[in-house]
């Protein structure tokens, strides 16, 4: 649109009125409870459907002007409950009577609302258990996600809830490409890492089918090779953020690490031997002085293995380390 003066844009000038009587300044109103606009001079309607754009805020009863969400519309739905929060929950008080205590015990009888109960404590302890480690909400959400898609599986009836939640945030770790091992999940329950390992394959592939057979399903199950493990490199760095090493240390220690997978030593053992192995060299390596014990605690492994495993690359020395460091000449 352009305007006298060669201008575009909107003619800020324009002024809606009544084109029946054609009163200037025009008397309008709003009537959101027709979704009308009228001229309040004849009556005439100007336009139809308009949207309520006023504020939802809304104060039912005097507990609710305290308090800090008075919003008539609720909270936003949750897809992890079945109800999406808009269940209604009748508290039981000794001043209700009989009819509240009867209304109490059938809402009680509700299985939808069960059902969203344990859910609710199911997602409070998986919070929990992501909390130990400070891992972000995108852990916890997939985590959430994955115990949500097994709770009603027959297969896993009988079985141990705690190691299914440690599986579901093994899982979300995995999809989130934070991947930690058997060993740290186990640390933040009272579950055996081998039992968390075959509890993981169980509601792996329950995911998976389900995934499979739901092409619209919102959850991915990445299939990768890398994130099939935990990464070598990340878990170096919180093993060496645990020790309090510095960033040299922890460099040579990927170093190390990295080469022993180009070179294929220690082909075939864990990624915690690996890191460990890798490192107590860079350890002697800049004379840091930690504790063998340290190490072994850290890395989930036994001194013995340790002790293996560092001799093999002490072996390989001259193929692992950089020219330019100084090797510290000590033995295990």
């Amino acid at each position: 649109m352009s305007n006298n003066n060669g201008l575009s844009g909107p003619n800020l000038n324009v002024r809606i009125i009544c084109p029946d009587c054609k009163t200037f300044p025009p008397d309008l109103i709003e009537r959101f409870s027709e979704g009308d606009i009228v001229c309040g001079s004849c009556g005439l309607v100007l336009s139809d459907r308009i949207v309520d754009t006023r504020s939802e805020w809304r104060t039912f009863s005097n507990d609710d002007q305290n308090g800090d969400d008075p919003s008539r519309v609720g909270d936003a739905g949750n897809p992890l409950f079945d109800t999406e929060d808009l269940s209604t929950a009748i508290s039981f008080s000794p001043e209700a009577g009989r009819t509240g205590r009867d209304l109490n015990r059938a809402q009680s009888k509700s299985l939808v609302d069960k059902k969203d109960n344990a859910l609710a404590a199911a997602y409070a302890k998986i919070s929990q258990m992501c909390d130990g480690y400070q891992l972000p909400k995108i852990v916890q959400d997939g985590a959430k996600e994955v115990y949500k898609l097994v709770y009603d599986e027959k297969s896993l009836r009988g079985k141990s809830q705690e190691s299914i939640m440690a599986a579901s945030v093994f899982i979300g770790c995995r999809k989130a490409n934070m991947s930690r091992n058997f060993g740290e999940i186990s640390a933040l329950t009272s579950i055996k890492a081998e039992d968390i390992g075959k509890m993981v394959k169980i509601v792996s592939k329950i995911v998976q089918h389900k995934v499979n057979s739901d092409p619209h399903s919102n959850f991915y199950l990445e299939e990768a090779a890398n994130n099939s493990q935990t990464s070598l490199t990340d878990l170096i760095r919180r093993i060496c953020s645990s020790l309090g090493l510095n960033n040299k240390v922890t460099i040579a220690a990927e170093y190390i690490a990295q080469r022993c997978k180009e070179e294929d030593i220690l082909t075939g053992r864990s990624p915690n031997t690996i890191a460990g192995a890798g490192i107590y060299m860079a350890t002697l390596v800049y004379q840091a002085g930690t504790p063998i014990q340290s190490i072994c605690i850290k890395s989930a492994i036994g001194q013995g293995t340790l002790k293996v495993a560092y001799k093999i690359i002490k072996a390989e020395q001259d193929k692992l380390t950089d020219p330019n460091w100084f090797v510290h000449d000590d033995s295990v």
